[in-house]
């Protein structure tokens, strides 16, 4: 046993230092290690980059509607604001966006005024509904510290990550959500039509969109 172990040692030490190969046998070992690294390096690159892309898209979106003065946000406006987050992102998987404006009631001892959150106006296309007084709470526990009659104006995106190399470990369950916020500019609030929903059908737009 012990020759044995001797001559196994000493057998590795010279494989060990020997310089000549096999070219063709390196490469099919070595070379598909290398695609792996170069695709799976590609793909978080471009899904890094699609990421930013949407949490730009998402601030531009609050910040137009932020600018707005006694115009409404009419379904018209809020389609027009899908097509173009679309458009800055260009990707071709379907689009969740959620608009909503909300004012916040600040508590006052004096009046027996307990703090609350309004929503103004709320519309969507995508998600499974709008924000309302009855159900705002989930949504108030996200948001900054606000005065007295204040309002938000909030921008909910998502979409989901579709790899431009078809890879087997990135497919699927890879979806961007953006939360952004601004108030209003020029105006106290920004007002809105009266929608519970600015599409009809959200996959039809998001096939109509430029860039998608």
């Amino acid at each position: 046993m012990t020759r044995f172990f001797s001559r196994f040692r000493r057998s590795l030490g010279i494989f060990a230092v020997r310089e000549n190969g096999s070219l063709s046998l390196e490469t099919a070992l070595i070379f598909p290690v290398l695609v792996w690294a170069i695709t799976l390096t590609y793909t978080y690159f471009d899904g890094f980059r699609e990421s930013t892309a949407n949490l730009k898209a998402a601030f531009t979106i609050s910040d137009l509607i932020s600018r707005e003065g006694e115009r409404e946000v009419t379904d018209t406006y809020a389609t027009s604001m899908y097509l173009l987050f679309n458009r800055m992102v260009g990707s071709n998987s379907p689009l969740q966006m959620r608009l909503t404006v909300i004012t916040y009631i600040a508590p006052d001892e004096d009046t027996g005024t307990e703090e609350d959150f309004i929503v103004n106006w709320s519309t969507h296309c995508g998600y499974q509904g709008i924000w309302t007084d009855d159900n705002v709470k989930p949504l108030a526990d996200r948001l900054p510290a606000m005065a007295n009659l204040d309002t938000l104006i909030i921008v909910e995106t998502s979409k989901e990550y579709v790899p431009r190399l078809n890879t087997s470990w990135l497919t699927k369950d890879y979806v961007f959500d953006n939360f952004v916020f601004s108030r209003p500019r020029f105006v106290p609030i920004v007002k809105g039509t009266p929608s519970t929903q600015f599409c009809a059908d959200a996959s039809a737009l998001a096939q109509t969109a430029p860039g998608a």
